[in-house]
C-alpha cells in the first residue's frame, strides 16, 4: 500500500509537471493573441504581428507535445478520473480542441493569405482563438478544483465549468498568458533592436502585470466560499509559493521599469510558475477536489511504474531535443540580427 501510495505521487507530480510545461510555454504563445488582436490595422499593427510571427513561428506547435503528455499520462494513470473529467467537462474540453485547430490553421494560413481581407479574417481568427482556448483550459481547472466533477459519470455539463472558480481560473488564465507574451515579446524586440516595439511591448506587459496581480489577489475571494478546500491549501501550505509567486512578479515589473528585460523574462517564468505550483500543492492529495485522492485514483502498480519508466527515458531523449529547439531558435535571431 505504501509504495502504490509513493508511486502514485510520484505519477501525479510528473503528469503536473507537464501541465506547468504547458502553462509556461504554451501560455506564452497563446498570450500573444491578445496582442496581434490589439496590434492595430495592418499598417499600423504589421511591426508587432511580424514581431509575434518571428516569436513564436519556430516552436508554437513544439508545445503541444506537454498538452499530449498530460492527457495521456491522466488517461493511463488515473483513468477512472480521466473518463470523469472527460464526460462532464466535455463541451469545454472540444472548444478547446477546436479553439487549438482553429488557432493552427489560422497562423498557418494568414501567411499565405492572396487578400489583405483574408489575411485579416485569418488574423482575427488567430487572435480570438488564442484568447478563448486558454480561457476554457482555466474553466476547466476551476471545474476540477471547485469540486464539480464527480467520482464516477458526468456532472452537469454547463454548471461544472462556469462557477465562480472556472470563472476566476479562466480570466487568470488569459491574464497570465497574456503577460507572459508581453514580457518574451519585450525580450524578443530587444533581440531585434527595434527600440519603438520594445517600449511598446514593455508598457504592455507593465500594464498587464499590475492588471494580473490585482485579479489574482481578488479572485482568492471567491474560492473562498466555492472552493473551500483549494482556498484552505492555498492559504495554508501552498501559501510559501504563492509569496513566491507574488515578489517574482514585483521584481518583473521592477526589471521591466528599469528596462533590465532578460532579468524581466526569468522573474516572471518564476512568477508563473509558482502560482501554478501553488495551485497543485493546495489542492494536493485531491486528484478530483473532495471526490477522489491521488491514491484512490491511481490505475495498476505495474501501469504507474511503466509511466515512471517511459518519463524517464522521455526526460532523456525528448527533452534535450526540445531544449536545442529553442537554443536553435535563440541562436538563429540573433545571427539573423547581426546580418
Amino acid at each position: 500500500m505504501i509504495a502504490t501510495a509513493l508511486v502514485a505521487d510520484l505519477v501525479a507530480a510528473i503528469l503536473f509537471l507537464g501541465v506547468l510545461a504547458y502553462a509556461i510555454f504554451a501560455g506564452a504563445d497563446f498570450g500573444s493573441g491578445l496582442w496581434d488582436l490589439t496590434a492595430g490595422d495592418a499598417e499600423r499593427g504589421a511591426p508587432m504581428r511580424s514581431l509575434i510571427d518571428r516569436a513564436i513561428g519556430p516552436v508554437w506547435e513544439a508545445n503541444h507535445v506537454w498538452l499530449i503528455f498530460v492527457l495521456v499520462y491522466l488517461w493511463t494513470g488515473f483513468p477512472g478520473p480521466f473518463a470523469s473529467i472527460m464526460e462532464t467537462l466535455f463541451v469545454p474540453f472540444c472548444l478547446a480542441g477546436l479553439g487549438i485547430v482553429l488557432r493552427g490553421s489560422a497562423f498557418a494560413f494568414r501567411k499565405v493569405s492572396p487578400s489583405i481581407a483574408q489575411a485579416r479574417f485569418h488574423g482575427a481568427l488567430f487572435a480570438a482563438s488564442s484568447v478563448i482556448t486558454p480561457f476554457l483550459f482555466g474553466t476547466i481547472a476551476g471545474g476540477v478544483a471547485s469540486g464539480r466533477v464527480p467520482a464516477k459519470g458526468a456532472g452537469d455539463r454547463w454548471t461544472s465549468w462556469t462557477g465562480p472558480t472556472s470563472l476566476v481560473g479562466g480570466a487568470l488564465a488569459v491574464l497570465t498568458c497574456a503577460f507572459l507574451a508581453a514580457v518574451f515579446l519585450t525580450v524578443e524586440a530587444q533581440r531585434v533592436g527595434d527600440g519603438a516595439l520594445v517600449e511598446s511591448c514593455r508598457r504592455r506587459a507593465l500594464a498587464m502585470g499590475l492588471v494580473t496581480g490585482a485579479v489574482a489577489l481578488g479572485g482568492v475571494l471567491p474560492l473562498r466560499d466555492d472552493a473551500p478546500t483549494l482556498f484552505d491549501g492555498l492559504t495554508g501550505r501552498a501559501l510559501p509559493l504563492i509569496v513566491v509567486s507574488g515578489v517574482a512578479g514585483a521584481s518583473t515589473l521592477w526589471a521591466l521599469w528599469r528596462r533590465r528585460t532578460e532579468l524581466a523574462r526569468v522573474s516572471a517564468v518564476v512568477a508563473v510558475s509558482s502560482v501554478v505550483l501553488g495551485w497543485g500543492v493546495g489542492q494536493w492529495p485531491w486528484l478530483l477536489v473532495d471526490v477522489v485522492k491521488v491514491e484512490q485514483a491511481a490505475g495498476a502498480d505495474a501501469t504507474l511504474w511503466a509511466l515512471v519508466v517511459v518519463s524517464g527515458i522521455a526526460a532523456a531523449t525528448v527533452l534535450p531535443a526540445l531544449a536545442y529547439l529553442y537554443l536553435l531558435t535563440q541562436r538563429t535571431g540573433a545571427l539573423s540580427d547581426e546580418h
